[in-house]
């Protein structure tokens, strides 16, 4: 029997793709193929170009060991056997039960998160999903400067080679590569190219809703899963706190603004191209999460605002499973501690544009004490970043489904199950159940223990119902299926979710009159263009 198992991990462990034959390694019963080139490495003249595609090697690729992360900022000292950083960084991984090509099983792939700034794609581990008969393929993209910057120099040498006068969303065209090659690939791993679900969380999951809007993808995957994320942002020339994006002549100034900054304003494309990559790091302002380098409305990658296009019917219509979680804010509020309610009085005054709106947030986020002021800062940053778009992008598109100038539909989720409050800062909370930002995806993964310390039996519980429902979605464009409780499909009016709290549970959305101001100030802000100067 032994010797029956090793013939066909045999068959398992060894495939041809387009650029070759590749190796993997079996570890748990499972085939990874770890660290395959998707794309030629965007190094040297081709810092800040359109990847493109892998070239064939020679002999058989060993994928046995994870490559390096998207060149970012130290996140401190790697542990024992994790890759480092590096611009050569456009690799991706397989997992997979199949036990031999052309199997046709569902396929994952997860688009991590960091803000567009920070992540890699070994960071979650799929193996849970590849038990259940799904081919699990983890990707990996160009982030912050050498993912999203945007120069007039850059624009112009894209005209002259392309005839597109673009530059930035280079992170998101390696995206469009890794699916493109997934799809012409996956076979190998015994995958359907046809039976494709992205999955991201947080700039992963942005990157979910923007793959779902870009025009370059159609055909490339039938199903999304967005935890925490969403596009609906409105142009404009600069980013106003979470919650607009950048247009070309915005995106292009900001990068001219950061180049000289870090004092290289006056070398040529051809000499920053030479530069050190750890030059570009460590500037405040790029880096931040409110300047952070992002993605750009390019009319290319991104066409533009979404929300006129979902109102049009301009987007590719597949199947979304959506959501987000109870306290998402905190993560990135809870570094300020002893948050004053003067602090957010002027947090108000800066960010919205005039007497009106300010009394209104005002009246919807009371904070005139330190824990008031603190939970509706947060809040603010919730609805702005992550439940907002979320929740425009599964109005739109269930509406178009229902008038029937759609077929995707949309099942909307809202984790609010454990409290963790340790970004807190010594500010706790009243509230009897939270789950902050990412907090959701030990239990989505079936990766259970970290933040929240060892997990309890209902958290294995719950873990074990989410997954389930994700793996059937996946697997069929459906939640629905077997013991688990009916999900169902979102629509505008009746706002019915899955509530994930120690269990599944049928609810209205939580927030929905914050969300209704939300919506209203949007209008609002597209009407009139607005542009906020801090």
């Amino acid at each position: 029997m032994a010797l029956i198992a090793m013939s066909l991990n045999a068959q398992l462990l060894h495939t041809t793709v387009a650029q070759g034959e590749v190796e993997g390694v079996e570890q748990n019963g499972l085939a990874h193929y770890k660290g395959i080139p998707f794309a030629t490495p965007p190094v040297g003249d081709l810092r800040w170009k359109a990847p493109l595609p892998a070239q064939k090697w020679q002999g058989v690729y060993k994928a046995d060991s994870f490559k390096d992360k998207p060149y970012q900022q130290s996140q401190g000292p790697a542990r024992p056997g994790q890759p480092g950083v590096s611009e050569d960084c456009l690799y991706l991984n397989v997992l997979t039960p199949a036990k031999k090509a052309g199997e046709g099983l569902p396929v994952l792939v997860w688009i991590h998160g960091g803000g567009f700034n920070t992540g890699a794609s070994w960071e979650n581990n799929g193996e849970k999903f590849a038990k259940a008969g799904i081919v699990y393929a983890a990707i990996t993209y160009r982030t912050n400067v050498f993912g999203f910057l945007s120069l007039p120099e850059l624009s112009q040498e894209s005209q002259k080679e392309n005839g597109r006068a673009i530059s930035g969303n280079y992170g998101l065209m390696d995206q469009i590569m890794a699916l493109q090659w997934i799809h012409d690939n996956i076979a190998a791993f015994g995958g359907d190219p046809e039976k494709v679900t992205i999955m991201g969380e947080s700039a992963g999951a942005i990157s979910v809703a923007m793959l779902c809007q870009s025009p370059l993808t159609k055909g490339l995957f039938r199903g999304a899963i967005s935890e925490s994320g969403g596009n609906m942002a409105p142009e404009d020339n600069v980013r106003i706190d979470n919650n607009s994006i950048r247009n070309m002549v915005g995106s292009e100034k900001y990068g001219k603004d950061f180049i000289n900054r870090i004092g290289m304003g006056k070398l040529k494309l051809k000499d920053l191209r030479k530069v050190d990559p750890e030059k570009f790091m460590g500037d405040p302002i790029a880096f931040g999460a409110g300047g952070a380098l992002w993605p750009v409305y390019d009319g290319y990658v991104l066409k533009g605002d979404p929300y006129p296009m979902y109102q049009q019917g301009d987007y590719n219509d597949v199947n979304i499973l959506m959501g987000t979680n109870s306290d998402e804010g905190s993560m990135f509020t809870g570094f300020l501690g002893g948050y004053k309610p003067e602090q957010y009085e002027q947090e108000i005054k800066e960010s919205f544009p005039d007497a009106n709106w300010q009394q209104k947030f005002r009246e919807m986020y009371p904070g005139k004490t330190d824990q008031e002021a603190f939970d509706a800062h947060s809040d603010i940053f919730r609805e702005a970043a992550f439940a907002w778009p979320t929740y425009a992008w599964g109005n739109l598109q269930s509406k178009n489904t229902a008038d029937g100038k759609g077929k995707g539909k949309v099942y909307m989720f809202f984790f609010n199950h454990a409290k963790q409050n340790f970004f807190r800062n010594g500010q706790k909370t009243d509230r009897q159940y939270v789950t902050m930002h990412a907090g959701e995806l030990g239990l989505s993964f079936g990766q259970l223990g970290g933040f929240g310390g060892p997990a309890s039996p209902s958290d294995e519980a719950l873990s074990s119902l989410v997954m389930q429902y994700w793996i059937n979605f996946i697997k069929t464009g459906d939640p629905n299926g077997g013991y688990l409780p009916l999900w169902p499909i979102y629509a505008e009016g009746t706002e019915c979710v899955i509530n994930f709290r120690d269990g599944a549970f049928l609810t209205g959305i939580h927030n929905l009159p914050q969300l209704q101001l939300w919506e209203e100030y949007m209008k609002w802000r597209r009407a009139h263009k607005t542009t906020i100067k801090k």
